[in-house]
């Protein structure tokens, strides 16, 4: 709890870390209305993170949470690989391109990046949260030793238990409901698909970190069943991606609007990565008689490379579109107001007592 009252959060709300879709206009407008506001640096280099954390500091003068992506090293595979590109090759002839000729591996993770760490540690954002994995201790004592406080998505209770052992501050339990990339730690393990209330109460009643609560929690209702479970905070993604400060497009934000009718899948088809999407034309596809899909993020060189010559022909169901399974409960308004609507939804139900006030 104090760590979030440290961080100055006067709503129990932290805006999940949306890579492709939160900016800094957003992010601020979250925090200068009383939750955490995130910005996702993880498909970027460390200069472009370096002009996105000023930015975020010439908006808000509030803390904010800037997110990595620590995945292990992908295993490159020319036959798997090779192979994908062929089952792909008849969308892109479809919409007159060709696929690439060889997968790249598009993103570095944050262990490797010994670039971005320094940018961090020097330009000490007031949080930094990871996913996919954990960096090396001396990354995390870096970043401690700049004054970040350190949070971590954790999928089930032995990644928690890794979490808190490499000296992390907070947990992001998060649920199989959670719209974009699935955070554990392995993907190739057996996944206990945990829901955000499961894991919420068993990370609440045995680990001693505070606990951040993240997927399908869409309004205040869902807001406090999480923080009488023990939660610190709950985290929204879905619910931000229909206001007008982030960076989703008209297609992506239409898709969102008929979430009631379509659904949401988990797949690895756009990135190789397990993520919950959308229900949408590659995600069908990807249901049927495909081949393995190659390591994240070899696959998402593939999948961007299909999406750009989808949209080119006016196509725009080939793209990321990530939600969490509350999507039909999206609410179009501006950053700021959904802010005040879920705290005002939260009191309405149960003072929230000594979770922030």
């Amino acid at each position: 709890m104090d760590l979030l009252k440290d961080l100055g959060l006067t709503v129990p709300v932290i805006q999940a870390p949306m890579a492709g879709v939160s900016t800094p206009k957003l992010a601020a407008a979250v925090s200068d209305a009383g939750g955490l506001g995130s910005i996702a640096v993880g498909a970027v280099d460390a200069a472009r993170a370096r002009l996105l954390i000023e930015e975020m500091r010439t908006r808000t003068e509030r803390a904010f949470q800037v997110n990595v992506f620590a995945h292990a090293a992908p295993r490159p595979d020319p036959d798997r690989e090779a192979a994908w590109l062929a089952a792909l090759r008849p969308h892109f002839e479809r919409f007159r391109s060709a696929p690439p000729e060889v997968l790249r591996v598009i993103y570095k993770s944050f262990c490797e990046d010994s670039r971005m760490l320094e940018t961090l540690v020097d330009a000490a954002p007031p949080a930094v949260s990871f996913h996919f994995g954990l960096p090396g201790k001396d990354t995390i004592d870096a970043l401690k030793a700049a004054g970040c406080r350190l949070f971590a998505t954790v999928t089930n209770l032995a990644e928690a238990r890794l979490a808190e052992k490499a000296g992390i501050d907070a947990l992001v339990a998060q649920g199989y409901e959670a719209g974009g990339h699935r955070g554990a730690f392995d993907p190739s393990a057996v996944d206990e698909r945990l829901g955000t209330l499961a894991l919420t109460r068993l990370l609440a009643a045995t680990s001693p970190l505070p606990v951040i609560s993240a997927g399908g929690i869409m309004d205040g209702a869902g807001i406090r069943a999480v923080l009488d479970l023990g939660a610190a905070a709950a985290q929204l993604g879905t619910a931000f991606v229909a206001c007008p400060e982030s960076s989703a497009d008209d297609a992506y934000r239409a898709a969102l609007a008929r979430a009631a009718e379509t659904g949401t899948v988990m797949t690895s088809a756009i990135s190789g990565r397990p993520a919950r999407c959308l229900v949408n034309d590659i995600t069908r596809w990807a249901r049927g008689d495909v081949p393995p899909v190659p390591d994240y993020p070899i696959a998402y060189d593939a999948g961007k490379a299909l999406n750009a010559a989808a949209k080119a022909a006016g196509e725009h169901g080939f793209g990321a579109q990530w939600a969490g399974q509350g999507a039909p409960m999206a609410r179009p308004m501006q950053a700021a107001q959904l802010v005040a609507a879920l705290e005002a939804e939260l009191r309405e139900r149960v003072p929230m007592g000594p979770h922030l006030n």
